[in-house]
Formats: structure tokens, C-alpha cells, sequence
């Protein structure tokens, strides 16, 4: 394995689950950890974040370049996670509305594909 692809590995691995038990402080009512929650959920983002820059300084990718294509490509994927978040809510925490929260989660994962397109174009 190289040495770049066990860093990204360990970090990612450690970002990830530090930003997951942050969500689970936050949101689960039962474990009373909302501000601490929080904060881990920050510091969990911000290594998968650092972990981004890091890959690409091992590999000698080029740094990222920021034009409008990329910024409409970010902007399309939080929008596509925000419904697909929604549709989870809907089904998880109002159980009333579980049919229209399966459909809503379905759109957002079409959504979430398209950015397969978006990203590699279609040749």
C-alpha cells in the first residue's frame, strides 16, 4: 500500500468517525451532548477537510482550481444532499409522513447520481 493511500485511509477513517459520534451527540436527544456534539462533529469535518489537501500535496495533484462549473457543481451536491436529508427526516422523525419522506429521499439520490454526470461528463 502506499504511503499516501495509508494516510488518506487512517484520516479518513479517523474524520469520519469523529464527525459520526458528533452527529449521534448532537441529534440523539437521549444522550443530552448537543454542544459537545457539535464540536466534535466540527473537528471530524474539518480533519476529513485537511485530509483533502494533505492527498493532494502526497500525490503532486495540481491545487484546486475554483471556477464556476465547480462552484455550480458544489452548490448542485449540497442541494441533492439537503433533499435527500429531508426525505431521511421524514421518514426517521415525522413517521406520519413516511411515504412522502421515501419519495423525497428517492429524488435525492437521482440527484446524487447526477452528479456522476456532472462531474466526469458524458462521453
Amino acid at each position: 500500500m502506499k504511503k499516501e493511500n495509508f494516510v488518506t485511509l487512517v484520516m479518513s477513517t479517523v474524520g469520519g468517525l469523529i464527525f459520526a459520534l458528533g452527529m449521534c451527540m448532537a441529534l440523539l436527544p437521549e444522550w443530552d451532548a448537543f454542544t459537545p456534539g457539535v464540536v466534535f462533529g466540527v473537528i471530524g469535518a474539518v480533519i476529513l477537510l485537511v485530509m483533502i489537501f494533505v492527498r493532494r500535496k502526497m500525490t503532486g495533484a495540481p491545487a484546486i482550481k475554483v471556477s464556476g462549473k465547480t462552484v455550480g457543481i458544489v452548490i448542485y451536491g449540497v442541494f441533492s444532499t439537503i433533499v435527500f436529508g429531508v426525505g431521511m427526516c421524514l421518514t426517521m422523525v415525522w413517521t406520519e409522513y413516511m411515504i412522502p419522506g421515501i419519495i423525497v429521499g428517492i429524488v435525492g439520490i437521482v440527484l446524487i447520481v447526477g452528479l456522476i454526470p456532472m462531474i466526469k461528463g458524458i462521453k
